[in-house]
């Protein structure tokens, strides 16, 4: 047996466990959480106004965006994304989807992050926190670059 047909036989191997865990996560209680508060968005004809509300004045955030802080109506357009924001914030719904999205994209990370330190402790795992912890050069995180 040739090196190729081993690497061959581990990676048929590899990604045969790799769709078993998405099996597992798929029927997860954090997976059926989100689906179920995801679906009850989607139903909700008033959330969906608001939706839609909300995706105009992102619309119209963007297009001050582009020349930032300077545009005369920047901070106002600002303010209504949040005002819209807040107010889906008022549904129940809105809020249970959040949390369980939140979980659930903890627990991926998590997992990523298992798969990734098992294999080298200065693998870099990507994430969608936006205040990320530690960081790395120049953050004045552990640097592994050095």
């Amino acid at each position: 047996m040739s090196v190729t047909e081993l690497k061959t036989v581990d990676m048929a191997e590899l990604l045969t466990y790799a769709y078993e865990l998405g099996d597992m996560i798929n029927n997860s209680i954090a997976v059926s959480d989100y689906l179920f508060w995801k679906r009850r968005v989607e139903e909700d004809a008033e959330i969906q106004v608001f939706k839609r509300k909300l995706a105009a004045q992102k619309e119209l955030f963007e297009e001050t965006q582009r020349f930032g802080h300077f545009h005369p109506n920047y901070h106002e357009a600002k303010d209504k994304v949040a005002e819209v924001e807040k107010e889906l914030e008022q549904f129940e719904a809105v809020r249970n989807f959040k949390a369980a999205e939140k979980e659930l994209d903890e627990l991926l990370h998590q997992m990523s992050e298992m798969i990734a330190y098992s294999v080298s402790d200065t693998i870099k795992v990507p994430s969608n926190d936006l205040n990320p912890i530690g960081g790395g050069c120049g953050s004045g995180g552990k640097c592994s670059c050095g």
